[in-house]
């Protein structure tokens, strides 16, 4: 993809096939907000100031306060942070699903197998004030599944580790048959077959709630379905993963590879680079920053460096062996 290039995300369903829900522009060159070098005010052993900073002195003592709110509490936006033994998430109490939960899996933590989810149950998240937390009602004949973001069978090293996957602030509303429990868990397979490429692993998975343009008058509007009782659980558009596999040496490089699904059935045939999007299209997106702290130097893209593509099998096949098998080296030009 060149520089110029729009990032389009593009949603799948087996009904209609492949159409665009949504386009995010890809901005390449970004401009750093400007730091102020001196006190809007200078003092008397300076220059003087600015015309446009001479005012009346009776304008220096503002004759309100509008911080005074703070003395009954602070309004928010507040958004938990909540680590676990194998996450850490942020929670969004308004559309109550987290904003993003990010998790570390490595080749011993993939293979361990000190843990059964069968002796799991899903839960709600006490960490989070009950006004605002999700809760197990408001999936009830919703007629969709309480999606992991991150999935408990990466966690099979320890059994508190994977109960804690099964608390609501790791769900969103995933549609069940055609992603949830098909696509979607292909794509965590693969993520997870990572590690046989690399000895660290970081993923960072949540919701994106995506404009679509309206076929009538050609306008751009984001609209998503809300459930419970009352409604308060956003059902996401689209799910996105960031993911950071490490060369496990100091100072080493981090082959990145970022990916939007939609929430909604994908035929099993659809190609997982389909799906790969530059980074900073999920940023804006989401209001998210991943990798200010990486140097271009660091950096590598996953997709050059193995094979993108899932694996598709049964569901108790995959469960069985869970490091699968690897997504090889791929092939690239000897010119490289």
């Amino acid at each position: 993809m060149s520089k110029t290039t729009l990032a389009i995300i593009a949603a799948a369903s087996a009904a209609s096939g492949a159409a665009i829900t949504a386009t995010i522009f890809s901005g390449r060159n970004r401009k750093p907000n400007p730091t102020p070098t001196s006190a809007p005010f200078p003092s008397s052993t300076t220059s003087a100031p600015l015309p446009s900073q001479v005012h009346h002195l009776k304008e220096l003592i503002p004759p309100v306060n509008p911080n005074g709110l703070f003395q009954y509490g602070f309004p928010g936006p507040v958004n938990d942070l909540h680590p676990t033994l194998s996450t850490t998430s942020a929670f969004d109490r308004r559309t109550r699903n987290p904003i993003w939960v990010a998790e570390h899996i490595t080749p011993a933590s993939i293979s361990a197998n000190n843990a059964d989810r069968k002796h799991s149950i899903f839960e709600e998240d006490l960490t989070i004030p009950e006004k605002f937390r999700a809760k197990l009602k408001d999936y009830y004949r919703s007629g969709y599944d309480r999606g992991h973001q991150v999935p408990a069978a990466d966690a099979k090293w320890s059994q508190s580790a994977l109960d804690q996957t099964f608390l609501l602030s790791n769900m969103c509303p995933q549609v069940g048959d055609g992603f949830n429990r098909d696509y979607w868990a292909h794509f965590e397979d693969f993520c997870r077959r990572l590690t046989n490429n690399y000895p660290s692993v970081r993923i960072v998975t949540g919701p994106l709630y995506l404009p679509k343009r309206d076929p009538d008058d050609g306008k751009w509007r984001v609209s998503y379905e809300v459930i419970g009782s009352p409604p308060n659980v956003a059902v996401p558009t689209h799910f996105y993963k960031v993911i950071f596999a490490e060369d496990g040496k100091p100072g080493g490089n981090v082959s990145l590879g970022a990916f939007v699904l939609p929430n909604a059935r994908i035929d099993s045939e659809k190609p997982l680079k389909d799906f790969e999007v530059p980074i900073d299209a999920i940023e804006r997106a989401a209001g998210l920053d991943f990798a200010t702290e990486l140097p271009a130097t660091r950096r590598r893209r996953l997709c050059e460096e193995v094979r993108c593509s899932i694996i598709v099998r049964e569901y108790m096949d995959r469960h069985k062996d869970l490091m699968g098998t690897s997504p090889g080296k791929k092939v690239l030009p000897a010119s490289r």
